[in-house]
């Protein structure tokens, strides 16, 4: 029996496993447990295609979702104060960004006097990331900046991070898959995950062995779930491995390693690999900013090559707005498919989709008047028993952090309050 736990101990602390039943006590768990993930749209949306007319959860911005509508709610009438300038003047944007997570008034500097407040994914890591591998994982789509003016005065880690360990710690979100792939599955031996990567060996080529012994202790359905998890790690890796031998050079600069060369396969990327951490349980807690606010990509595969925030400002002409609906729709797609990704990976008696609550939206309504009020937000998944398929009414002026600290509570968490709510917003039951 000894030699038992040391080999499972062994494998667990080299790759991650899903919970087995067959195993016993000492791997498997009652229930399966709650993550929560929190991913975030720039620059406001197309509110006339966007927000759903009555009180059907779907419009033509959500369209992709419509075989997913028993499965989210869209959230109205939430809003954020403390993005506005509140006597701050210029700075929407960057407000967008600090305040859609905390809840708080970011002290307007571009220097080394930040200040914010703790984020509602790091309240819920803070109380329960003991219990995973890592507490929290932070992603995004653009390289990481902490330091510099970027938005009318405000330091660029207003900008660039969603996540706030407290009021003066931002958590740097990470854009590249294969540095997230190590941090969940790497051994954190950072010389032997060099080693190992420079003699251009998998992760799972080191744990292969193990995991043949493994198959031998396994039910019939364990097996499968081991092979379904170990094939859908080895793929990841693989396109990981892609995006790393045919990065691109130009004149100037070198793509960084590992990130895909179009957007839409860098998001699904990220996506996978919040999936994977949630699926293994190596992770409860995710964030995932999609781009920052103030955005100014372009959108070729769309046909758009005007900048988002540009086309943001949308004046009310027409051509303007059919773009920003183009561009809302991409995103909803690509979070289509991640929901239906948790919904195929079974977890527990259900599937992760089951498990889980994702929140997804902006800190700005409409990026041609900046607006706070009324944010575009769904709210997605089983996890809390959260009843969805509905569009969900807030009162008029309810603080968006009232939504955190619902959330805080099925997390099994605590806190008093979440930046600057004012009591729970228990509706979503």
């Amino acid at each position: 029996m000894n030699n038992r736990r040391a080999f499972l101990k062994g494998l667990a602390t080299t790759l991650a496993l899903p919970s087995m039943q067959s195993l016993g006590a000492s791997t498997a768990k009652a229930a399966p447990p709650t993550r929560v993930a929190f991913v975030y749209i720039p620059n406001g949306v197309n509110g006339a295609e966007w927000y759903p007319d009555g009180t059907q959860n779907i419009s033509k911005s959500l369209r992709s979702l419509g075989g997913l509508r028993d499965h989210y709610s869209v959230l109205r009438h939430l809003d954020h104060d403390k993005a506005k300038a509140n006597g701050d003047g210029a700075g929407d944007h960057a407000r967008a960004n600090a305040t859609f997570l905390t809840g708080c008034q970011a002290r307007k500097t571009a220097g080394s006097d930040i200040r914010l407040g703790e984020s509602v994914d790091q309240i819920i890591a803070r109380q329960i990331g003991y219990q995973t591998r890592v507490p929290s994982l932070e992603l995004s789509t653009d390289l990481s900046r902490n330091t510099g003016i970027c938005d009318s005065g405000y330091s660029c880690a207003y900008v660039y991070n969603l996540s706030w360990r407290n009021h003066n710690t931002p958590m740097p979100a990470e854009n590249n898959p294969r540095m997230v792939f190590e941090k969940l599955f790497g051994s954190g031996n950072i010389k032997q995950d060099m080693t190992r990567r420079a003699a251009q060996k998998s992760i799972l080529d080191f744990v292969s062995s193990d995991a043949k012994r493994l198959q031998n202790r396994l039910d019939a359905a364990d097996k499968a779930k081991l092979d379904q998890y170990m094939t859908a790690l080895r793929e990841v890796e693989s396109r990981i491995e892609n995006a790393e031998k045919f990065q691109i050079k130009t004149p100037d600069a070198e793509r960084p390693t590992g990130i895909p060369p179009t957007y839409k396969e860098h998001i699904r990327m990220m996506y996978e690999m919040m999936l994977l951490g949630f699926q293994t349980d190596t992770t409860r807690v995710a964030s995932f900013l999609l781009a920052h606010d103030g955005s100014g990509r372009a959108f070729p595969d769309l046909g758009i090559s005007s900048g988002h925030h540009d086309l943001s400002h949308h004046k009310g002409d027409a051509g303007n707005l059919e773009k920003i609906a183009k561009i809302d729709s991409f995103y909803i797609e690509q979070f289509a498919w991640f929901l239906e990704r948790l919904k195929q990976t079974p977890d527990g008696e259900g599937n992760l989709l089951d498990n889980s609550m994702i929140l997804y939206g902006g800190g700005i309504a409409d990026g041609n008047r900046h607006s706070h009020d009324d944010l575009p937000l769904l709210l997605a998944g089983h996890g809390g028993n959260l009843r969805q398929g509905r569009v969900i009414h807030a009162e008029a002026g309810t603080p968006m952090t009232n939504l955190y600290l619902s959330l805080v509570d099925r997390m099994g968490a605590r806190a008093d309050r979440v930046g600057d709510s004012n009591g729970k917003f228990e509706k979503i039951s």
